[in-house]
């Protein structure tokens, strides 16, 4: 027999406010990491874990991530939800009720976040022990702030959210990575209008004595919110144990150094320059002589010769190199 496929949303309506100027132009879940978007990396494992369609919201130059992706990701269907008005990770779900409506499991996960997926052994916890959600945290990643995370007893339950009283016993705090397997039926008499799936949904949901479990991962997961977590997130990505990742279609001279770099499509690097935990985005040029040392250089922008920088964001804006610190 059999298991049936599930449907997915993947959020990626966000402003990327605090990546601009990169995001000014670009989407951030179309952001490259390794010569495909943050965005592809998701569908590719959702398709790998027999996932059978997705649906994408979208607000913020939404037209870029239509265009790109089109109506299907090799042979993944794809629907389109448009927020006028951003919904939030709950309110962006009441308008694809009718959609994941159609699986008796539905996956929500962060379209501009980094990470592996493990999509079927959370697809598969929920399905074998049939909990209202399964949420996906982090092992990894740190807690910032007494209290903060996801609060779990022993078992992997779900005791705690947020500021709100614990329903039990808090055992670990572990952060939650940006993806849910979950079922439909929690989105009925839902209304219309923003609304935050761990306020709203699920914070409710433990009050009422409903189950909600975690998966824990060890995988590595970022959420690429800021130019200091965009470059980390790619090199641990792309290019963990010093090694490097350079697109096919970069044009590096033979004299440059480069440790533990990240080199998108179409980038130029000159004779001599040395790079070093740095990532470059697509069409920039890179001086000769230049040294670089943990910098993220956006699309087309251009470092002159000889110049050296270190933990610095360089961009292109209104037509002019601008370098600012990480």
């Amino acid at each position: 027999m059999s298991v049936p496929r599930f449907r997915a949303v993947v959020l990626a309506a966000g402003l990327g406010t605090r990546l601009r100027p990169l995001t000014d132009q670009i989407p951030k879940p179309l952001l490259p990491v390794a010569g495909r978007s943050i965005l592809e990396h998701t569908l590719a494992r959702l398709l790998a874990a027999g996932c059978g369609a997705v649906a994408i919201n979208l607000h913020h130059l939404g037209d870029q991530i239509r265009a790109t992706l089109g109506d299907s990701y090799r042979g993944l269907p794809i629907t389109y939800s448009e927020e006028p008005v951003i919904l939030g990770t709950l309110g962006a779900l009441v308008p694809l009720r009718e959609f994941l409506q159609a699986s008796p499991l539905a996956v929500l996960v962060n379209g501009d976040s980094l990470c592996r997926w493990p999509i079927a052994r959370v697809v598969d916890h929920q399905r074998a022990k049939k909990p209202a959600a399964t949420l996906l945290v982090s092992s990894r990643a740190r807690i910032d702030e007494p209290g903060g995370g996801v609060g779990i007893e022993r078992g992997g339950r779900i005791v705690a959210l947020r500021n709100a009283p614990p329903v039990g016993v808090v055992a670990r705090r572990r952060i939650f990575a940006g993806l849910h397997a979950f079922s439909p039926e929690m989105l009925r008499g839902l209304a219309e209008g923003p609304a935050d799936i761990v306020g709203d949904l699920y914070i409710p949901a433990l009050s009422r004595g409903e189950r909600l479990d975690t998966l824990t991962t060890s995988a590595l997961w970022h959420d690429l919110g800021t130019p200091a977590r965009f470059l980390a997130g790619s090199l641990d990505f792309a290019a963990p144990s010093r090694s490097s990742w350079l697109a096919p279609s970069a044009d590096v001279a033979r004299s440059a150094e480069l440790d533990r770099v990240v080199i998108e499509a179409d980038v130029r690097i000159s004779g001599s320059a040395r790079l070093r935990n740095t990532v470059v985005l697509p069409g920039a040029t890179i001086g000769a002589r230049a040294k670089l040392h943990s910098v993220l250089v956006g699309p087309e922008a251009e470092i002159a010769p000889g110049v050296r920088l270190e933990n610095a964001f360089v961009v292109r804006e209104n037509g002019e190199t601008v370098v600012r610190p990480l």
